[in-house]
């Protein structure tokens, strides 16, 4: 096809013309929703780094996840703020713990909105690394066990889907065998299979109190050069019983996400990431880009590479914008 026998401007010269030919729709049902839980009554910090994001007590949570629903979200993802912390993460699977409170008081307030939890030691213990600390050594296998302890307590709370988010090997399976030998193998997981040790996490670190208090997390999250290990997780987390592959971030690893899509034919989910979300709202900020369309742009990016789902901190302002 060449000119002038092929003329491609003449599917774009009216807007019914480029809504027909559009080949990535971005909906309200691609969006997952992050939140953050904190004990309290009327909590609502700001959260400066992430504007229009708070630490939430379960009253204004409630609130929150009822806009969720109401714009037509399918799903939020649960992170908890505990209020103390220890080197064996107790708080993260009792049966009190804040997000284990949180699943029950919100399947009685919102019951239709699937509820996923983050599954992670990092909120959660006083060194604030993602597993169990022995020296300056992460044990892995010791780690797995209080993780899949973390997803069962999830589940018994009611928690519809875990998403383990650690990148301890072997976890998955550790997880899918503790939810099927107590009567839930109906809890799918969603597997942050691929989270690369990204710059892109600092908001979100500082929102959760999770930054590692000595060292850094490139012993077990992934070298951002690395696309072939990528599909190595992808594949051994498969294997060992994930429901969802998640890559994370989104908009650096696009290249990743739509490798990944070609590789795997599970369910995939993109994590447009905390540091992803504040430069779009500095930017926008300063009068430098249209904050709004830069939103709606990013997201159809990463929907267009393979995404079947986005979770992002845009979820409610984008899911807002697609009303108009």
């Amino acid at each position: 096809m060449i000119f002038p026998d092929y003329r491609p401007r003449r599917m774009r010269q009216k807007d019914a013309f480029r809504r027909m030919i559009k080949e990535t729709i971005l909906t309200s049902d691609d969006l997952i929703l992050p939140l953050f839980t904190i004990k309290g009554k009327n909590v609502k910090n700001s959260i400066t780094s992430m504007p229009g994001h708070f630490q939430l007590s379960l009253d204004n949570l409630i609130k929150t996840v009822k806009e969720a629903h109401e714009l037509g979200l399918p799903a939020v993802m649960l992170f908890g703020i505990p209020d103390k912390k220890d080197s064996l993460a107790t708080k993260a699977y009792a049966k009190n713990g804040i997000v284990q409170n949180t699943i029950k008081a919100l399947k009685d307030a919102v019951p239709d909105i699937m509820l996923i939890t983050d599954v992670c030691l990092c909120q959660y213990t006083d060194h604030g690394h993602c597993g169990v600390v022995d020296g300056n050594h992460i044990d892995n296998d010791a780690s797995i066990e209080l993780i899949a302890k973390t997803a069962l307590s999830h589940a018994e709370a009611g928690a519809d889907m875990v998403a383990p988010s650690d990148m301890m090997d072997g976890r998955i399976a550790e997880i899918r065998q503790a939810l099927d030998a107590n009567n839930f193998s109906d809890v799918p997981i969603m597997s942050y299979a691929v989270k690369y040790c990204s710059s892109f996490y600092g908001p979100f670190r500082k929102a959760a109190d999770s930054a590692p208090q000595f060292g850094d997390r490139r012993t077990y999250q992934m070298d951002p050069a690395n696309g072939l290990e990528a599909i190595r997780e992808a594949t051994m987390d498969v294997e060992e019983g994930a429901d969802i592959i998640m890559i994370k971030p989104a908009l650096p690893y696009l290249d990743i996400i739509s490798r990944i899509r070609e590789e795997i034919d599970l369910p995939m989910a993109a994590y447009n990431v905390s540091g992803e979300f504040a430069m779009v709202k500095a930017a926008h900020e300063k009068g430098w880009i249209d904050g709004k369309k830069v939103m709606m742009e990013t997201l159809t990016a990463i929907k267009r590479a393979g995404a079947d789902m986005i979770l992002t901190y845009f979820a409610l302002e984008a899911a807002n914008e697609m009303k108009k």
